[in-house]
């Protein structure tokens, strides 16, 4: 079997925050969430990482991070083009908006050809994590028997606005169900989910994606069926804005018995900023890490 792969999801627009997140400084030797995250691969036993951005950021993401840890991991780049689309579809005019999670690890369509595991790349995951994936796509994963990784849902949300999570349901260790709930957050500090314009409270310990997921290169063509599909469905009514994201896949591929997907979970404390005022916070807790011996204080050197 082929080593295992991680594959970074970098193309995001960071609209909320307000600027180029995914390379944004937050460790106190300038590194960037990215940073902790590919070393805490390569500590699991990764040794290549396919980063998925857009062809405008490769100067910015090769001077902030490729070229430090190329001497330490193999690093890839994909493009997630927006006018990379199935035949008989057009970037709509005046469309700035990327397509979504789903059309971004179709960017990797031609260099995946073994396991591999996909994050997000503006979210600290912790260590734990990278050692079950690793472990899973090394020894159990087969085509059609995939992997997540959950989390503890008030591990993961911050208190700087709303934020949107894929809520899990666990059937017998495997995913039966996935539900994306875009607004959730504090209320008093209560933690409440709005579900059809009307804010109702969720059970903190629910189970959640983090886009944290182990696949094998067939899960490829299915993406490509749904991402059509949602292009059929959504297009002309929302041009500018929809989009397809990688929980909705994979719950259409549950619902159609395309696959099953065994979920993993991690009890370490999710950090990411979401809004800039998240930032703090995850500057203090990962020099807190450091600290505590978690990471040496030059991760590359």
């Amino acid at each position: 079997m082929k080593k295992p792969v991680l594959v970074i999801l970098a193309a995001g627009m960071g609209s909320r925050y307000g600027g180029l997140k995914q390379i944004d400084t937050v460790g106190n030797n300038g590194e960037s969430i990215i940073d902790f995250s590919i070393y805490d691969a390569k500590e699991a036993g990764f040794e290549s990482v396919v980063l998925i951005i857009r062809k405008e950021h490769e100067e910015a993401f090769e001077q902030a991070l490729g070229a430090k840890i190329r001497k330490h991991m193999k690093v890839i780049y994909a493009y997630q083009d927006m006018n990379d689309l199935p035949e008989g579809f057009m970037l709509p005019v005046g469309r700035e908006k990327p397509w979504g999670t789903t059309h971004a690890l179709l960017a990797c369509r031609e260099i995946l050809d073994g396991p591999f595991m996909v994050i997000n790349a503006d979210d600290y995951y912790g260590k734990e994590s990278f050692k079950i994936m690793f472990d899973f796509l090394s020894n159990d994963i087969r085509d059609h028997e995939y992997a997540m990784v959950s989390y503890v849902l008030e591990n993961t949300v911050t208190r700087s606005g709303m934020v949107t999570r894929a809520v899990c349901e666990n059937e017998n260790g495997y995913l039966k169900q996935i539900v994306e709930r875009p607004r959730i957050g504090y209320s008093e500090d209560v933690l409440c989910v709005e579900i059809e314009g009307k804010m109702e409270t969720i059970d903190p310990l629910s189970q959640v994606s983090m886009n944290y997921w182990g696949f094998t290169p067939a899960v490829i063509p299915y993406f490509e069926f749904v991402f059509k599909r949602f292009l059929q469905k959504e297009l002309e009514a929302n041009p500018m804005k929809c989009e397809h994201v990688l929980p909705t896949a994979v719950g259409e591929g549950l619902a159609e018995n395309m696959f099953r997907v065994r979920m993993l979970t991690s009890s370490d404390r999710w950090f990411g900023v979401t809004y800039r005022e998240d930032k703090p916070m995850v500057t203090e807790a990962l020099a807190g890490m450091k600290q505590e011996g978690l990471y040496p204080f030059d991760l590359w050197k």
